[in-house]
């Protein structure tokens, strides 16, 4: 999720993760296309309690001109991988020739991949493999000649300088006071000799204070979708674990997804070079809302409320790097005037998680009681598309004995957009179609998929 000086959505995050690496490939050669399915392990972890503000301030100060056009169909992947999911989604890809195994969080709302690069300065948690750039015989620093280096360049406007040695370098410095910086550099991913990428433009990090990169897959021309001429991709998200135990596994995919001939689609909001408005992020994969209800009621919310209006306040953004769904006042304020009707003397008074979500309950079987009470809570989009958030899921476990409904307000973020985060995509599939500019939606036991 990007903004004017940083873009990743997750940092301070404490991380443990499986370091383990595997794929298995299989091609198929057409005649406009080629095609190769393999898997590999993508792991998500917890983020510190203001991680995920951080995250959503990050995207939302975002200033972007010109989003890529469609891929070209005639570039085709079919990959599929697993994950565990508890907050944030980590890819393992292999990275470089011969590949070194990178684990990157899976953001829809970044630009720029960005990998941690032989770190030569300390950072807690450390990498758990930080890549090795002289090991790899396809990697290629960009000069400060190259025009990315050139500052407020249409599509790209991270700080660039050039350092000591004439090369590119980019810095990020979040709002909280953490950072990561490297050099902008060239590199493939490696899935066999005979399956690359082309060279990719990513981050080289060498000193950073999160212990992973990021894999920035919205709609910018130089995100990873774009340069790798990635027609669509999809995930779904299993159900949290709230007991202890292994993770549950999920299930991501490049390319085809053999489950979507049940997915309901809504299309793209997109953006011209005259639509640009100071409160927008013209490359996050915005949807049109609806409406939204809690236990069969619908809220007495306007639709224009999840639309931009003439400053871009109101974009509503489906997005994979946030944890919990953030809105705006005027639909936050409904949503909590209606749980407070329902619930209100069960609150736990003066409390607000992460400096964000003030629906609080305290009590270890809280989530079960709020949740049953309050019933389930529906996101309403165009065409009848719903996302449907069973009871059981409407509390998140925030730690402490507390359980918080898994929703923000974008105002306390100093933010001014709608983004329905991964705590509300479980048990769903989300498919990002890029050639044809839609989202689709379709239930499923994303647990059992993995």
């Amino acid at each position: 999720m990007p903004m004017n000086m940083a873009m990743s959505p997750l940092s301070n995050m404490l991380l443990f993760f499986s370091s383990f690496f595997f794929f298995t490939i299989s091609a198929a050669t057409t005649t406009n296309s080629s095609s190769f399915s393999m898997s590999f392990p993508l792991t998500t972890h917890t983020l510190s309690t203001n991680a995920t503000s951080k995250m959503l301030y990050s995207s939302l100060m975002f200033s972007s001109r010109n989003t890529r056009p469609p891929p070209s169909p005639s570039s085709s992947y079919n990959l599929r991988s697993t994950f565990k999911y508890s907050m944030a989604l980590i890819v393992t890809l292999p990275i470089g020739t011969p590949p070194q195994a990178q684990q990157m969080i899976l953001d829809t709302g970044s630009q720029l991949s960005w990998i941690q690069c032989h770190n030569k300065k300390a950072v807690k948690p450390p990498p758990t493999a930080s890549f090795d750039p002289s090991l790899s015989s396809t990697f290629s620093l960009l000069p400060c000649t190259h025009p990315l280096c050139k500052p407020q360049i249409p599509d790209f406007t991270l700080p660039t300088s050039c350092d000591q040695n004439r090369l590119c370098h980019y810095s990020y410095f979040y709002a909280d006071g953490t950072y990561a910086e490297g050099n902008l550099v060239r590199e493939k991913l490696t899935f066999r000799p005979s399956h690359s990428t082309p060279p990719l433009i990513l981050g080289c990090a060498t000193y950073s204070s999160d212990a992973r990169g990021i894999l920035g897959i919205n709609r910018g021309r130089l995100s990873f979708s774009s340069q790798a001429k990635i027609n669509k991709f999809s995930y779904c998200v299993p159900p949290r674990q709230t007991r202890p135990g292994p993770a549950p596994t999920g299930s991501f995919y490049l390319g085809n997804n053999p489950h979507s001939t049940g997915f309901k689609y809504i299309p793209m909001m997109t953006f011209s070079n005259s639509q640009r408005m100071p409160n927008l992020d013209p490359l996050a994969y915005t949807v049109a809302m609806n409406g939204i209800r809690i236990g069969g009621k619908r809220l007495n919310i306007s639709p224009a409320v999840f639309r931009p209006d003439a400053g871009g306040s109101g974009q509503t953004m489906v997005d994979s790097g946030s944890e919990f769904t953030y809105l705006v006042s005027a639909a936050y304020d409904k949503v909590r005037e209606e749980v407070v009707r329902i619930v209100g003397p069960r609150m736990k008074k003066g409390y607000v998680y992460g400096g964000v979500a003030d629906m609080c309950f305290e009590g270890r079987d809280a989530g079960v009681e709020i949740g049953r009470l309050i019933g389930e809570m529906v996101f309403e989009f165009e065409k009848g598309v719903e996302i449907v958030v069973p009871k059981e899921r409407v509390l998140a476990d925030v730690g402490g004995g507390v359980h918080c409904i898994g929703i923000g307000s974008s105002d306390k973020l100093g933010a001014a957009s709608n983004i329905i985060g991964n705590f509300h995509q479980q048990n769903l599939w989300v498919e990002f179609d890029l050639t044809n500019r839609r989202v689709g939606f379709g239930g499923a036991d994303c647990s059992r998929l993995g």
